[in-house]
């Protein structure tokens, strides 16, 4: 039962998440005169439904797994002057983006929650490796100690397991790396030479950059930090997550990744649920804006029936001076939709199997 429980929070969290990308494209709409037909919650059939005095409908679905905001003639020609079709193509656009823009807005206001109730992610030191360094660069200057907590590798501020493994990209064993960590309380600079473990770093091996640094094993963990630090940090960290996610559908594209390493709806509730049985409070807030940026990017890629791809034919309607035939957008956007629910259920039916 408490399993379960964790389960209907995280799909809670993704509703959420959903819905607010949803009001997003509801308050640009309303803001700029738009016809708003439905503001819906979850998809399927209609479990309440209200009119409100403006025409628009409010409802609530079966199906909470996704909602939408539909605007008057959004998909066809309607000669309403506020059918989303006849509203200038600067309007159009500020709305289509609003919707990953909110996205963002809330997960940065989730970082700056978890930074400044437990702290930014770093990592510490939890054992070293028993083969120390050459006898001439061992002191305490030159070695990463057990407890070490390390806030910057090479100049990059760590907050993520990529981050370690970026600050090492392109260097040679051998060579010296600068660390900023945090020791006995105190910052303390270091100068470490990365292990002869092989010609060169391999940046995508967790193992072969911890022999790297001499190490055997590292254990996520938080620092706390002042307003400003945390202020700060939390746009980093937030673009951090942003351009892991852009290094990750480089990987996809380029094979390095198979799909089998994506997962769909059902895979994001279970590894959610997971996370915040583990952790708690602190993970809830974590995977959450892990969700929300990861939705915000998601949209504003150029695919058929995602924003993105709106916000292409809107520019090249802009360029045109003249709209492509809206039934063959239409067409491209529902092959679009439907294209993704199919990859969708694909990539949990791999992770299940």
């Amino acid at each position: 039962m408490q399993s379960i429980g964790y389960v209907v929070l995280a799909v809670v969290i993704l509703l959420v998440m959903i819905t607010i990308h949803e009001f997003g494209h509801y308050v640009a709409g309303k803001t700029l005169g738009f016809g708003i037909e439905e503001f819906a919650i979850g998809f399927g059939p209609k479990l309440y439904s209200k009119n409100t005095k403006s025409g628009e409908v409010f409802s609530i679905r079966a199906l909470p797994i996704g909602g939408f905001c539909a605007f008057k003639g959004e998909d066809e020609d309607d000669d309403d002057p506020k059918a989303f079709n006849n509203r200038k193509p600067w309007q159009r656009i500020i709305v289509l983006v609003s919707g990953a823009l909110m996205n963002f807005l809330l997960a940065l206001a989730l970082i700056f929650l978890l930074f400044g109730a437990y702290g930014r992610p770093v990592y510490v030191v939890t054992e070293r490796e028993k083969l120390a360094f050459p006898s001439t660069d061992i002191n305490e200057t030159a070695i990463l100690k057990e407890g070490d907590v390390i806030l910057t590798m090479n100049g990059r501020r760590v907050y993520l397991a990529t981050d370690l493994m970026k600050s090492i990209d392109g260097k040679a064993a051998g060579d010296m790396v600068p660390i900023l960590v945090l020791r006995d309380g105190e910052k303390t600079e270091l100068n470490v030479r990365l292990q002869r473990r092989g010609d060169f770093i391999n940046i995508e091996d967790t193992n072969t950059l911890l022999a790297s640094l001499g190490l055997r094993s590292l254990t996520a963990t938080n620092v706390r930090l002042g307003f400003f630090q945390t202020i700060g940090n939390g746009f980093e960290y937030s673009f951090r997550i942003t351009g892991t996610i852009f290094t990750v559908l480089g990987q996809l594209f380029t094979g390095k990744l198979g799909i089998s390493s994506l997962g769909g709806t059902i895979t994001t509730v279970s590894v959610t649920a997971s996370a915040i049985r583990v952790g708690g409070f602190n993970y809830l807030l974590m995977m959450s804006s892990f969700i929300g940026v990861n939705l915000a990017v998601f949209n504003l890629l150029p695919i058929p029936a995602l924003d993105g791809s709106r916000v292409v034919f809107t520019i090249i309607e802009w360029i045109r001076k003249k709209p492509m035939n809206r039934k063959v957008e239409a067409a491209i956007h529902f092959g679009g939709f439907i294209f993704l629910i199919g990859f969708a259920v694909l990539v949990d039916i791999l992770q299940l199997f």
